[in-house]
């Protein structure tokens, strides 16, 4: 069930109104301001004794009461249980972003290690997203960077290979990787495959957590190795066990004895401000960590923090048998089933209070703790950077959210628009964008209709798309030309007064440091020279314009391997190779008369004036 459309009564009031006509059943609740926008995502074991609650004004804290005044409308689903309603409510709040919700930020998949086992020579490969190669998949680790550590230490334990097929394939003689003792060379015959494949089978073994057993069978070979007197196969033994140890023990130089698999969660709060830090741990081994900063109010506690990141963390991941914390969640027994429900197997949280498991956690709390103090302190830089345009630009707030125009081609060619996002904390990567320049009336070189036709489709998108955050500031790499270009735009779709627009032209000689702005209702204006605010802008211009080079340069190096016979209708892969075995060249083919294009097998004087016409119009 659910409404949406407008209503006269507004906070409590309205919400008073919804609760008779609610059901006592478990489900999800959204509530909305007057323009539509989501506050908030609710979960309910009751759902008509959880809204009711919101009617009772005076008994919340003020975050709370500026949410129930806004509410204007509320939607409902109904669910069968309530585990069912907390998986809903995690997915809905990742998803949709409420301004009130407690939000997991920068999550992102997680890397694996492949072990590809659809080739004679198994191949140790890093892998992310879905998988579709054959072979055995070890993870998750925390970062590309564990992976790329822990492929590094697995190369001089194991001495798999990690090249390509083609590259094998190709191979005459054992390359670099051969000589500094991190591969086997089964490419060239140095190792036959069935000694290759026992050490694939000891790697297997290594990452699945059957180390122990490998190392005490690798240490009696190095003590007979060496009774033998054969030093060098002794040394390399050792070397191997050392690797080993390596790749167990990872960064934070732990390897747990008391379980084999968990991810430990810990939170730090200081200053209104939250770090979950979690550390991997697989088959025995540590496989690395990651700070986290969730959204979340200044008032909100720890544990309620910590409950709603584990509910939106695990989302869409694998979920580990246990989960250790250093908090006591209010939702434990709810997440257990939600999670072992997902998990098609049991999942615990535990929150140890001595021994081996607390130390751990609290080291990952500690750096929890190290990490917030890190971003505090640039945030706290930023953060002056931010008010510093708020004054020289006027602004009503701190913006939120930066974003830079730029545009790139050749003259005219491979046109490319482009906006990078930057906010509190420093460039939003993920949130970058391009624009192929596709109005066939643009002129080459045109900058003007260029930067015109960027801005109505992009501003276009944010109108139509509620969920899509408005830019705070907007910032144009041009002069007063390009600031009317974009205010003629905004104008036209009646979203001027939504953002403030300044143009940043280049100084004489485009000297950097006697850059010119732009504004509309004022005249133009410079900074005073090496202050820290002109060189933020400095540094968001440049890298609007890296993006928008990088995005043309990767355009143009796309065309520059497309063949101009493939554009022509009519053309396939049998016709073009024949056309190129005949004329030698693409080029020399668009310079052939008709007569000569007919002469090919398979091309009819139809298709050679087609050709012809296409390349001499």
């Amino acid at each position: 069930m659910g409404e949406t459309s407008s209503q006269k009564l507004t906070g409590a009031p309205r919400i008073s109104a919804y609760v008779k006509t609610l059901s006592a059943a478990p489900g999800v609740y959204r509530m909305f301001d007057e323009q539509g926008v989501l506050l908030y995502v609710g979960k309910a074991k009751n759902l008509k004794k959880r809204v009711q609650a919101y009617t009772k004004y005076d008994r919340h804290p003020v975050r709370i009461k500026r949410m129930i005044r806004a509410t204007t409308s509320m939607e409902f689903v109904i669910t069968k249980s309530e585990t069912e309603a907390l998986l809903l409510e995690a997915s809905l709040i990742k998803k949709l972003k409420p301004r009130y919700n407690i939000l997991l930020r920068d999550d992102k998949s997680f890397p694996y290690i492949l072990m590809r086992t659809d080739h004679p020579a198994a191949q140790l490969m890093k892998h992310r997203g879905k998988r579709s190669k054959q072979g055995q998949y070890y993870g998750p680790f925390a970062s590309a960077q564990a992976v790329n550590r822990t492929l590094d230490t697995l190369q001089r334990a194991f001495r798999l290979r990690t090249c390509s097929d083609s590259v094998y394939e190709g191979r005459s003689r054992p390359c670099m990787l051969h000589q500094i003792k991190r591969c086997a060379a089964p490419c060239t015959g140095e190792i036959n495959l069935q000694e290759y494949a026992n050490l694939n089978q000891e790697a297997s073994d290594f990452l699945s957590g059957k180390s122990e057993i490998l190392r005490t069978k690798l240490q009696n070979q190095m003590a007979e190795a060496s009774q033998n007197l054969a030093f060098e196969k002794a040394a390399e033994i050792r070397d191997r066990l050392q690797a080993m140890a390596f790749v167990s023990s990872g960064k934070t130089n732990v390897t747990p004895t008391t379980f084999m698999e968990a991810d430990i969660a810990a939170i730090h709060m200081e200053g209104g401000q939250a770090c979950v830090q979690v550390f991997f741990f697989r088959a025995g081994q540590n496989w690395g960590s990651n700070a986290y900063f969730p959204r979340h109010s200044k008032d909100q506690e720890e544990a309620d923090i910590l409950d709603a990141f584990l509910a939106q963390f695990y989302l869409g991941k694998p979920i580990p048998k246990q989960t250790f914390v250093n908090q006591d969640l209010p939702n434990k027994a709810l997440l257990e089933t939600a999670l072992s429900e997902r998990k098609c197997g049991k999942f615990s949280v535990l929150k140890p209070l001595r021994g081996e498991k607390f130390h751990i956690v609290e080291m990952a709390r500690k750096n929890a703790s190290e990490a917030l103090a890190r971003k505090m302190a640039e945030t706290a830089s930023q953060k002056k950077l931010l008010q510093g345009l708020v004054d020289i630009f006027d602004l009503d707030n701190l913006p939120s959210r930066i974003e830079v125009y730029d545009n790139s081609h050749i003259q005219g060619t491979n046109s490319v628009g482009a906006f990078i996002v930057a906010g509190m904390d420093g460039f939003l990567k993920r949130e970058y964008r391009t624009f192929n320049i596709k109005d066939v009336k643009t002129e080459p070189g045109d900058d003007y209709a260029m930067m015109r036709e960027v801005m109505r489709r992009r501003f276009s998108r944010l109108m139509k798309d509620p969920e899509l955050i408005w830019p705070d500031l907007v910032l144009i790499d041009g002069g007063k030309g390009q600031l009317s270009v974009v205010t003629e735009v905004l104008t036209e779709l009646g979203v001027l007064k939504r953002t403030t627009l300044v143009a940043i032209a280049k100084g004489p000689d485009r000297n950097a440091g006697r850059e010119s702005f732009h504004m509309n209702g004022r005249p133009e204006f410079t900074l005073p020279p090496r202050t820290p605010v002109l060189y933020y802008l400095q540094r968001l211009r440049d890298e609007a314009h890296r993006f928008a080079i990088g995005s043309h340069r990767a355009k143009r190096k796309k065309q520059m391997h497309q063949n101009p016979l493939d554009a022509i209708s009519g053309i396939g892969p049998s016709r073009k190779k024949a056309l190129l075995a005949y004329f030698g060249s693409a080029k020399a083919a668009s310079q052939a008369s008709a007569e000569d294009l007919a002469r090919i097998e398979g091309v009819s004087k139809k298709l050679a004036k087609t050709i012809h016409e296409y390349f001499n119009e």
